[in-house]
């Protein structure tokens, strides 16, 4: 392969793989950390299966994922000195985060007063942004519609408005944009950042709602599978093992309902504002939803790890006999769901 070619090849693999840990929930690349040893700024941070945070030293194709825990990193840079000490601290704090997407991730870099030089490294990727285009209109089209009424035809986005700066009749421009600042209640020099706060609100609304929409049906095909389990004769026999199976069941059906529900309240809150649009109500709408990131966010997590891992191992609903479905269960999807269960309460009780 010529060089050219392969750096091209080369290029789009890095670029997609950084993509994938822009979109995800259990991956967190260390490069947007301020840490001092290189070594550690090549690696990333993961959730595994049990829901604990891990360093990623390494991973391909062919050797597989090398992962350890904060605190076995010394054991890995012996002669690390203060700067490995300082970075170690650091990482340190993200231990008990419940979640590395970008929104969470966030507010924990806030939190820890860390600049964040490259915004849009804390961006979801413009593949997935795009992807979420039909579920964003819900949210854009009724504030369009709002200023501009019957004139919102000719604008289909929040781009769209922003676009306005640059129309050919600056007159036309201005007009617009006065009414829209008016309608708002801010200053003209204010709509470009209302916008900006406006779409990445709603979008990471959106963006957990997908992800949950994809979940929810894979939650309901486990627990088809799962009662299959508890109707053989392995778990008939065990008391213990079919309580222990009652149990992840109705936790899981607690969990799903109780976040489905917290959508559902951001849905009618959003209704609300949208009955009458104005800055500071924006404002209120933008602190509920932020206030609940971190926890939809690491229930989300938690529930996409274990359903996804759930697929890979069994490629289809009528995979696995009893005793495997019976481990699978016991040493993959138990650890740690009281824990979801608990982040799911507490983020139930935010706001009320």
């Amino acid at each position: 392969m010529p060089n050219s070619a392969a750096a091209e090849a080369t290029g789009k693999a890095g670029g997609k793989e950084a993509a994938l840990v822009k979109d995800s929930l259990h991956l967190l690349g260390m490069e947007i950390l301020p840490l001092r040893m290189p070594a550690l700024k090549r690696a990333r941070l993961v959730k595994n299966n049990q829901l604990q945070t891990m360093v990623e030293l390494f991973h391909d194709d062919t050797a597989g994922s090398g992962q350890v825990l904060t605190e076995e990193l010394p054991g890995f840079f012996p002669q690390g000195g203060d700067d490995f000490k300082a970075d170690l601290i650091l990482l340190k704090k993200f231990d008990d985060v419940p979640s590395f997407d970008v929104y969470s991730t966030r507010i924990t870099l806030r939190e820890l007063n860390i600049p964040i030089d490259d915004h849009e490294a804390l961006r979801l990727s413009e593949a997935k942004r795009e992807e979420l285009t039909e579920r964003m209109k819900t949210f854009t089209h009724p504030l369009i519609g709002h200023v501009y009424g019957a004139e919102a035809q000719s604008v289909d986005d929040l781009q769209g408005i922003l676009g306005m700066f640059k129309d050919p009749d600056p007159k036309t421009a201005l007009a617009n944009l006065r009414k829209m600042a008016d309608s708002l209640g801010i200053e003209l020099m204010d709509i470009p950042k209302f916008l900006e706060d406006y779409g990445d609100i709603f979008l990471s609304l959106a963006f957990f709602r997908d992800i949950l929409d994809k979940t929810v049906p894979t939650i309901h095909q486990y627990l088809e599978w799962m009662a299959e389990l508890r109707e053989s004769f392995v778990v008939k026999q065990d008391r213990a093992q079919d309580n222990m199976l009652a149990k992840i069941e109705a936790d899981l059906t607690d969990i799903t309902g109780s976040i489905t529900g917290r959508f559902e309240s951001f849905d009618r809150k959003t209704n609300d504002f949208w009955t009458d649009i104005n800055a500071e109500r924006f404002h209120e709408v933008r602190e509920l939803i932020t206030a609940h990131h971190r926890t939809v966010g690491g229930v989300l997590c938690g529930l996409t790890l274990k359903m996804e891992h759930w697929k890979k191992k069994f490629r289809n609903s009528g995979a696995g006999g009893p005793q495997q479905r019976l481990e699978f269960t016991r040493s993959e999807v138990l650890p740690g769901l009281d824990w979801i269960k608990d982040l799911e309460r507490r983020g139930s009780q935010i706001n009320k």
